[in-house]
């Protein structure tokens, strides 16, 4: 994963109880970090176990944007959805 001229906007979230499906290990649950990454023209998703390592793609987490300029409503939006800390 290159950070060489990648945009891109990270928050912490709370996984509610169903946690968040990722592509490479399944299910993560707990203190999460989201980043939303520009690709290409499209937002890619990505989370962590709070100040891990490693990144997971988060399934289905992949939109074509028709400006890169919407990366950041797209991660409002994305945090807005997995940040369930009361469930």
């Amino acid at each position: 994963m290159g950070e060489t001229g990648t945009a891109a906007q990270s928050t912490d979230i709370t996984a509610g109880p169903g946690g968040v499906m990722t592509d490479d290990v399944g299910v993560i649950t707990g203190e999460l970090t989201l980043r939303t990454e520009l690709d290409g023209g499209q937002a890619v998703l990505r989370v962590q176990y709070k100040d891990a390592a490693e990144w997971y793609s988060v399934t289905g987490g992949r939109a074509a944007l028709a400006d890169p300029a919407d990366l950041a409503a797209v991660h409002t939006i994305a945090v807005g959805l997995l940040d369930r800390p009361e469930g």
